[in-house]
């Protein structure tokens, strides 16, 4: 039987846009209603930008202008010897990621001037670029707290960080309704519609591009000693045509690596977990931030790492300590090892994938912002400190239009030898599959072995009845003693799905990632069969 266009278009506006966007849509003089800061909207909105696209551009254009300014008003406290070492990480952090939202705006704005249509693709590209400015943007927020910086640096910044989040949030909103207005249009001059049949499982690529390959070994028989001096000799910018790759032979790396966003596809390949390790131990206890605790750090676009162990040895007692922060898009951890305690993998931004990988942890040891799918991992709660427990997840989305969450897909959650102990009774400490860290947190676990290690109640408040109506906790299809839901709470935001839900969060849908996998050799389930 066929369907018209008209029920087509009015099938899609009754499931998926709530009857007042769908009527405000038309009428871009009241889109401002729709965004989180009506008013703020309405103050610096030029009543001559009368469609979605001009309002678009115009929010854009406005809110890398403020970053521009933003830039400059942290940089000039640089200039100031008397603050300490703490506050002057958290004003780096600032800088360096407001930097790159000078970047990512730039590529949108660009984009929405010179390309009124684009495909599905594209906007789902230039949507987890502006969900990461407002995540990068909370992460410079977030750092202030931890080192209770001088009030003059608080006073100073507090204002045009706020006008900032406002325009970030604004923006999002408009892009979004922008690409809803660009769906309703396609449908419109639609008669069919058609079925893309994706390969569902996609197998390793034999052939990986490799542009050159460089050799780390401490005893000086390779190009380079250490790990830093590969990355730093590593070329900048050199587009898609192929890795540079950076081969760590076996032994312990006693390193702290950032790897820029000018070092893109960057292929790291070690010798096997345990035997490649690369280690640090610094904590916020010790005076870093979070953001800075990361023993291994990279944003650099299309990163690839295989074959390591990464440690961050601070211990429960020193709280947060990142093994690694992960912020570059399609990136991949395949067959690697995340080893620390409280924030252990920090998954910040982006879109990621991790195969294969062992992450072991105490409180909130997978965090951040990222677009991130966990596949046949094994996760592995260990001993948190006296009167503890153990959270895996605390997923930081902010913002209801942000394409982020953890999809937690045919994993393994086991409990850590020191955790199980010879009775498995897990030594009465409490173990949760998440809690929200954010507002908007989202995070599912689907087909995965859950032991039962997990408390019944399967989740965990952060603070009060904070976010428990706007999160989105979800589980499908899981097994093993900890996955009976028979006892889960029941909050607003959490949910039992289905397949058809928990397809939204495959390879496929949720980080596009049959688009770019294929190039790493990374093996990969793209959707459900």
């Amino acid at each position: 039987m066929k369907t018209s266009t008209t029920t087509i278009v009015s099938l899609f506006i009754t499931l998926f846009i709530s009857p007042s966007l769908a009527s405000l849509i038309s009428s871009p003089n009241n889109t401002c209603n729709l965004t989180p800061f009506p008013s703020f909207c309405l103050s610096i909105l030029p009543s001559q930008y009368l469609s979605i696209d001009d309002q678009t551009i115009f929010f854009l254009q406005q809110s890398l202008t403020i970053t521009q300014n933003n830039i400059q008003s942290i940089s000039s406290f640089f200039n100031q010897s008397t603050f300490p070492f703490s506050t002057l990480l958290v004003l780096q952090d600032c800088l360096n990621l407001a930097e790159l939202n000078t970047d990512f705006l730039s590529i949108v704005l660009q984009a929405l001037e010179t390309n009124t249509t684009m495909s599905s693709n594209q906007a789902n590209h230039l949507q987890t670029l502006l969900s990461a400015v407002l995540t990068n943007h909370q992460t410079c927020l977030d750092g202030f707290p931890e080192v209770n910086p001088f009030p003059k640096i608080s006073t100073t910044l507090s204002n045009s960080l706020s006008d900032v989040n406002k325009l970030y949030k604004i923006t999002l909103q408009f892009f979004t309704l922008r690409r809803t207005q660009t769906i309703i249009a396609r449908l419109t001059n639609q008669i069919t519609i058609t079925t893309n049949n994706r390969k569902l499982l996609q197998t390793s690529v034999d052939n990986v591009m490799v542009r050159q390959k460089v050799v780390v070994n401490p005893d000086g028989s390779g190009d380079f000693i250490t790990i830093n001096d590969a990355v730093d000799a590593a070329p900048t910018k050199t587009g898609n045509n192929g890795y540079h790759v950076i081969y760590v032979v076996a032994g312990i790396y006693s390193e702290y690596i950032s790897i820029p966003k000018s070092k893109e596809n960057l292929m790291i390949v070690g010798d096997g977990i345990g035997r490649t390790i690369i280690t640090g131990n610094r904590s916020v206890v010790d005076g870093w931030t979070t953001f800075q605790s990361a023993t291994f750090a990279v944003t650099g676009k299309g990163f690839v790492a295989v074959n390591i162990t990464f440690r961050n040895t601070a211990g429960s007692n020193k709280h947060q300590a990142v093994a690694v922060r992960n912020g570059a898009d399609m990136s991949v951890f395949y067959k690697c090892s995340f080893e620390g305690y409280q924030d252990t993998l920090y998954a910040h931004s982006l879109r990621q994938f991790y195969k294969n990988c062992d992450i072991y942890g105490t409180v909130d040891f997978i965090f951040g912002n990222a677009a991130a799918i966990f596949q046949n991992c094994n996760i592995h709660p260990r001993l948190p400190m006296q009167n503890q427990f153990n959270a895996i997840t605390a997923q930081g989305r902010t913002d209801p239009n942000q394409n982020t969450g953890f999809s937690i897909w045919n994993c393994y959650i086991v409990a850590a030898s020191e955790l199980g102990g010879a009775n498995n009774n897990y030594n009465d400490i409490k173990t949760y599959l998440g809690r929200p860290w954010k507002e908007y947190s989202r995070t599912i676990y689907m087909q995965s072995f859950i032991d039962g290690l997990i408390d019944p109640k399967g989740w965990m408040e952060w603070l009060g009845d904070f976010a428990l109506s706007t999160l989105y906790y979800a589980e499908y299809a899981n097994w093993g003693q900890g996955s009976n839901t028979s006892n889960r709470v029941t909050w607003k935001g959490y949910h039992q799905i289905d397949g058809k839900d928990a397809d939204e969060f495959t390879v496929n849908k949720f980080i596009q990632g049959d688009m770019w996998l294929p190039m790493t050799g990374v093996p990969f389930r793209a959707g459900f069969q």
